[in-house]
Parts: C-alpha cells; structure tokens; sequence
C-alpha cells in the first residue's frame, strides 16, 4: 500500500466533501420529488406520524399506514383522502403481539429492503432521539432503545455506502423532546436553548431533512454543540452542563402512562 498516494486521495476527498457540506450549509439542497412514491409511516394514528402522513400526502406520495390504534389509524387514512386526492392505505399491527411485531419486521426488512438494493432506490427515515446521542437522567430504558435505533440506521447507511447503493438514503433524527403527550409533564430550564419542541415544527424539519436528503437530523440545533462538547470536555464538567439546563430535573414532573386510567406522576408513587 503507498501510504502517500492513499492519504493523499484521502485528503483530497475530505477537503472535497468539506467544501461540499458548506456550500449546502449556505445553498439547500434541492428538494425530491416523491410523487408516486411508496411512504410507510409507523405509529401514523396520531401525533408526529400523522402529520408526517399528511405531509407527504400533499406532496403526491402513496402512503402505507401502521399503527396498534386501528380507530386513529384509520381516521388519519380519512383525513387524508378527505383533504386531498391521495392513496393511503392503513394496516393495524399491534406491537405487544410477537407475531405482529415479526410480520411486520419481515415485511419491512425481508421484502422492502432487498427490493431497494436491487432497483438501488429507497429512502430510510429512523427516528430516534437526542436520548439515541445522549443519556439523558431517568430515562435509561428509553435511551437504550434509542441508541440501538441510531446506531443500527448508521450502520446500515455505511454498509449501504460500501455497497454502492447511492442511491438508497439514510436520514436519522434525534429530536428533542416533542409535545406529543409522550412526555407529559417534562419541562425545560430554559425554553430558548432548549425548547419543548412543537409537532408541526419537528414534522416539517423532518420532512425537509429527508426531501434535502440529509443524514442527520438533531433538533434543537444547539444540541450540535451540546454533542461537541461532550466529546471534549470531562465527565464532571459535562454533569455541571446538565445540571445548568436542568436535565437533571426534566423529568421530575414526568407523567408516565403505564395502563389506561393509570396515570401517575414519579413524585406520586414515591409518596405511595
């Protein structure tokens, strides 16, 4: 191997893709066309997948619908044919079932997949989370799932790359948290920096992301920062930051729904 030809190529492309990225941080990209194209939303019942359904809905997309709640999937499958002239079609799968939850993961892994590498089309949207980047206090379960999410749609992007598979984009996004009812009662130490973010802003960030065909996706931007600072400053000063935007307390007021007609917050159950 001649280590100078291939740092030479190498800094070559790096300088190459700098120059790249900033000239898109300057100029966006131009945006897809997805008329006619195959969208599969999960969890489109309500919330952010509904949105998103709309959303693309408007743009002339064919749109696949899944959810466990089969009455709001199919409402959000009515609102979009009452709105416009659009195909949406609405499945129910209900994730507590093993055999939904494999029947829905053939279809997705087994049948779409290999179909995108042999056209070398299709677009990838994991959504994950800030949590899927950062831990985040009292939330270890839910971060686990998250950065397994990010981590696999990284990968996957790369292998995709190495593959050759241009073609197939990968957007991932880790937001904040969005005021969907998923995080009742958590609040933010300071609203400017770290805002509680809205579902018709994330949703039309997210869209822009995957129409721009951009990797990631991290809302509210100043979590760019947030994660530089991570790898460069110590455990003790990284806590001291956590502390100073009020992760340490996001969640003491969180409301978990644990069953239907069982809410409680944190503070209530330690008192029980």
């Amino acid at each position: 191997m001649n280590v100078f030809l291939d740092t030479s190529i190498f800094l070559g492309k790096f300088l190459y893709y700098f120059l790249e990225s900033l000239f898109y941080k300057i100029i966006s990209k131009k945006k897809k066309d997805v008329t006619g194209e195959i969208v599969l939303i999960t969890g489109a019942a309500s919330g952010l997948g509904r949105l998103l359904a709309i959303k693309f809905a408007r743009l002339g997309a064919i749109l696949v619908l899944w959810d466990i709640n089969e009455e709001g999937n199919m409402e959000t499958c009515r609102m979009i044919k009452e709105k416009q002239d659009a195909k949406a079609f609405a499945y129910t799968c209900d994730c507590s079932n093993r055999q939904d939850v494999y029947r829905a993961a053939d279809q997705t892994c087994k049948a779409f997949l290999p179909a995108m590498l042999e056209a070398n089309h299709g677009h990838l949207v994991c959504i994950s989370s800030v949590a899927g980047v950062t831990g985040i206090n009292g939330l270890s379960d839910y971060c686990a799932s998250k950065f397994a999410a990010c981590g696999f749609a990284e990968s996957l992007h790369f292998e995709l790359r190495l593959l050759q598979k241009t073609n197939i984009k990968t957007t991932i996004v880790c937001p904040y948290f969005i005021k969907t009812g998923m995080f009742e009662g958590c609040s933010t130490k300071y609203p400017l920096l770290l805002p509680m973010l809205k579902q018709e802003y994330a949703a039309q960030n997210i869209l822009n992301a995957i129409l721009e065909e951009q990797l990631y996706l991290i809302l509210p931007r100043f979590f760019h920062i947030a994660l530089l600072l991570k790898q460069v400053i110590s455990p003790n000063m990284l806590m001291a930051l956590a502390e100073y935007l009020g992760m340490d307390i996001a969640l003491a007021s969180f409301i978990e729904r644990e069953n239907p007609g069982e809410v409680q917050t944190k503070t209530e159950r330690k008192q029980q």
